[in-house]
């Protein structure tokens, strides 16, 4: 039987001596955007041959903070007690950095689906966190995402926005 992807890091490279309820909000944001950013490349990547470019375009279109406050506020509803105060408390941690091409609310709002994000993946439960952007994406209006790549190319230097 397979391993997860987190259980083959923590056995190549030794288990963590920290708990993923110890690391800070940010921390958890921190790892949460690259565990989100991978999710999405490998979606996009799977929709078929194409340029790079293209495929950075559509990933980035889902990846950039309004997108990800779009998906997580759409499933506010499906998150428990726990997943809930994880998501505030990333939400409200004060970071360094400030949106570039967000509002700062949009941009906390992200910061709080990333921080909960990591958390699910820090905790191995990367299937929750599946579910949750599944659903998020469902509801957000970003699947089909087979619809990005019919998209991509017609609105270069545009946001491709996928109707329902």
């Amino acid at each position: 039987m397979d391993i997860s992807f987190f259980d083959s890091i923590q056995e190549y490279f030794g288990e963590s001596q920290t708990e993923p309820g110890q690391y800070s909000s940010l921390a958890l944001a921190y790892i949460g955007d690259g565990v989100f950013d991978l999710i999405i490349r490998t979606i996009i990547l799977d929709l078929g041959s194409g340029k790079v470019n293209d495929f950075h375009r559509m990933t980035s279109n889902i990846v950039k903070a309004p997108s990800q406050a779009k998906i997580i506020r759409s499933v506010f509803d499906e998150l428990t007690k726990e997943e809930m105060a994880v998501y505030k408390h990333g939400r409200n941690a004060k970071s360094a950095t400030s949106a570039k091409n967000s509002s700062i609310i949009d941009y906390r709002v992200a910061t709080g689906f990333e921080a909960l994000t990591g958390y699910l993946y820090l905790t191995n439960r990367l299937n929750r966190a599946l579910e949750i952007i599944k659903l998020g994406m469902e509801r957000a209006g970003f699947m089909p995402i087979h619809k990005y790549k019919q998209l991509s190319g017609k609105n270069r230097g545009q946001d491709a926005k996928v109707r329902k």
